[in-house]
């Protein structure tokens, strides 16, 4: 066991009295050591009932024959992150979060792993970490938490609290309901309701086969999710004794699955981010040209908030990601026949006789669109790639034009946005909060929000070198690279410039003639980078582009 090189033989004495200090038994000091990597927070309404899922995984660990180890990990809530300096740590977080489980178990000589998670940056740094280490792993997502009610109204965080200050500055809600909103949009513990980026990695992470079968749907309250973590648990073991490792789940075929997954259910944005950086870690072959082919062959069949009234709720009891793996595969070519830590093939799943609810997750010959739920677009303003959630935009934007209102951050967006300075055609563009410009590509969901609380989410664009949430919707256009402060065109563009919009076409085009950008360009000086010590500088120094997956160490 590779857990031997700190519990046996004599020179390891002063070892093995240490970790008696902790409590390990004789009897049990020659069991497998499995660490829970834990990311349990009272801060964060994902994560506050993380103890009583830690136990299950303990007790799950202590049947299945080994000794389980708890230890913490950061976690960032974004929706309480969001609209201030707060999330400039967000997206960093992922990689820290990677740094941390890496340290720990390799320091502490871990023969396996449960990566215990749930929202947007931890289960992707859980699973970079896991890509990075290479040992038996195996993650647990606790799932998304209960829906709203208000006066009889289904609600959800986005619908029934950003999105309500909109309406309320708009008039349409009084401060009453505003309260009443307020206080019943997050009823329970879990991630957000609807596919935003915590559910979205949650469903990728399940089709990548890295956790068990129901994980990603099960609700955070749920005893089906405690039956969840006491089985991953047990299989951790299972693993450990096959010594079947990341390398073998985390390949080309599994996350280009989990691309088509995420074009099918219309997914958060940032899971290309994600998915990026996981390929990244694991050594594999994947570029934003794998999502520009394959978002031309992969219709959208699922459409949940923040795009539709439909939940996460809905989709557990539509069958889950079992049931779209299931309906995917049969039908789309491209599908590969990929094996994960269940030790079930794909094929077997396609098989099986699965409930599916044809209502919430639609027939591969009757989608919702023909469209894929995310495209990249691209053009001079994002020669390397921009990012669209096309589940989120009307059918009657997907061809827009208007006139640019530039601005340097999100706090000056936001002012412009409120104080009813945004207009009908415009194109808000907001530029230096990419990666190295944030620096950590903030997420833009106060603006856009507020867009469509105002009524104007028909008729304005968004456009950002930053990055939006999950819960986004709109004609709100992200990662646009290079960003502003690697030279990219956005940070030239002027008040009154048109810009144009195809998405069909995947165009993003600055409409101001070659030599004016030319002239811009030679005399274009970036703004200097807004931090100056911390963790943001050294991350500011090292991070990569957005089309790269905004790592740190490639």
């Amino acid at each position: 066991m590779r857990s031997d090189e700190i519990k046996q033989g004599l020179q390891r004495t002063p070892h093995r009295s240490l970790l008696y200090a902790t409590g390990v038994s004789e009897k049990q000091m020659n069991k497998r050591f499995i660490g829970i990597a834990s990311s349990f927070s009272d801060l964060v309404p994902g994560h506050s009932g993380m103890r009583e899922i830690e136990r299950q995984i303990e007790k799950g660990i202590h049947s299945g024959g080994g000794q389980a180890f708890i230890f913490g990990v950061p976690a960032i809530c974004d929706g309480i992150a969001m609209g201030h300096s707060g999330m400039n740590y967000s997206l960093p977080s992922r990689d820290l979060i990677a740094d941390c489980v890496e340290s720990v178990a390799t320091a502490h000589k871990l023969d396996g792993l449960v990566l215990l998670t749930n929202c947007d940056k931890i289960t992707p740094g859980m699973i970079m970490a896991a890509a990075r280490l290479d040992i038996p792993c195996i993650v647990v997502t606790v799932g998304p938490m209960l829906d709203g009610k208000c006066q009889n109204h289904t609600l959800t965080m986005i619908r029934g609290t950003f999105e309500a200050v909109g309406k309320y500055t708009s008039g349409e809600i009084d401060e009453k309901m505003l309260k009443a909103m307020e206080i019943t949009s997050c009823p329970s513990q879990g991630a957000c309701q609807g596919l935003y980026t915590a559910n979205t990695m949650a469903c990728l992470t399940e089709v990548m086969g890295m956790s068990l079968p129901g994980c990603a749907t099960s609700a955070a309250v749920s005893a089906k999710t405690r039956r969840i973590a006491f089985d991953s648990g047990v299989v951790i073991n299972e693993l450990i004794e096959k010594d079947i490792r990341p390398s073998s789940i985390i390949t080309k075929d599994s996350i280009r699955n989990a691309i088509i997954v995420d074009l099918a259910l219309g997914g958060s944005t940032n899971s290309i981010l994600h998915l990026l950086a996981i390929a990244n870690e694991a050594g594999v072959d994947i570029t934003l040209k794998d999502f520009e082919e394959l978002s031309f062959k992969v219709p959208q069949i699922i459409k949940l908030d923040p795009s539709a009234a439909k939940t996460m709720t809905d989709l557990d009891n539509a069958g889950g990601i079992p049931a779209v793996l299931k309906t995917l595969y049969k039908n789309i070519p491209e599908m590969n026949d990929t094996t994960g830590v269940s030790g079930i093939k794909l094929s077997e799943i396609a098989a099986s006789e699965i409930w599916c609810d044809n209502e919430v997750i639609r027939p591969v010959s009757d989608p919702v669109t023909s469209n894929p739920g995310l495209a990249v677009l691209h053009g001079n303003l994002a020669p390397n790639g921009a990012v669209v959630k096309i589940s989120g935009v009307e059918k009657e934007c997907l061809e827009f034009t208007g006139k640019a209102k530039t601005f340097n951050s999100e706090e000056d967006a936001m002012n412009a946005i409120m104080e009813d300075k945004i207009k009908a055609g415009d194109v808000v563009v907001i530029r230096y909060e990419g990666p190295k410009g944030g620096p950590g590509m903030r997420e833009m969901l106060s603006p856009t929000s507020a867009i469509v609380g105002k009524g104007l989410g028909k008729q304005v664009a968004l456009i950002t070198d930053g990055r939006f949430s999950g819960g986004t919707r709109g004609l709100c256009i992200g990662h646009i690279s290079p960003e502003a402060p690697a030279g990219g065109i956005i940070g030239i563009v002027e008040d009154g410039d048109e810009i144009y919009i195809n998405i069909p076409k995947r165009e993003l085009t600055l409409k101001v003639d070659e030599k004016t950008i030319e002239q811009r360009m030679k005399n274009f000086k970036p703004l200097p980078v807004k931090v100056k010590k911390g963790y943001l500088k050294r991350y500011a120094a090292v991070v990569a582009s957005a089309d790269k997956g905004a790592v740190t160490s490639i």
